[in-house]
Parts: structure tokens; sequence; C-alpha cells
């Protein structure tokens, strides 16, 4: 998926939400540095599954891994209203 697929989809959940794009996406980050700040191993372990490029996972990559492994466990159907896949 491209930026701009990422965008589309941080739209699509803005507009059901009534809120922005940038918000939604600000959200994310703060969920990411809370989850990855939480001294649970168990929460631990499960960040270190989330491949990213730097300390931190970005929403598109948190994004990513979510629908690779719903995809994959055949719960994808979640997120067809957000995805043309």
């Amino acid at each position: 998926m491209s930026r701009k697929d990422y965008g589309r989809i941080f739209e699509r959940i803005a507009a059901d939400n009534q809120t922005t794009a940038a918000e939604v996406r600000s959200n994310i980050e703060a969920a990411i540095r809370a989850g990855i700040a939480d001294p649970d191993a168990a929460v631990q372990d499960e960040w270190a599954k989330v491949p990213c490029k730097g300390d931190a996972p970005s929403p598109e990559e948190v994004l990513r891994y979510i629908v690779r492994r719903a995809k994959k466990e055949n719960v994808d159907v979640l997120f067809r209203r957000y995805f043309k896949w």
C-alpha cells in the first residue's frame, strides 16, 4: 500500500468518527507510544512483532501489521469497509 492509500484510510476513519485524518493519525501515534511504554512483558512481546524502520512503528507500519495478521487469521472482514483488496 502506498502512503496515499494510508491517507485515504485515515480520512475514512476520520469521517466515520467526525474528526480529521490528522487527529486520527495523532491518536494512533499516542496509542503506539503508550503501548511501547507499557512495562508488561507480554505487551512488549507483541510490540516486538511489529516490523518497523525506527525505534517505534509508524501508524502506517502498525496498520500494515494489523491487516496482514487479520488476513492470516481470516478476520480481515473487519477491515473491508476501509480497504479495497
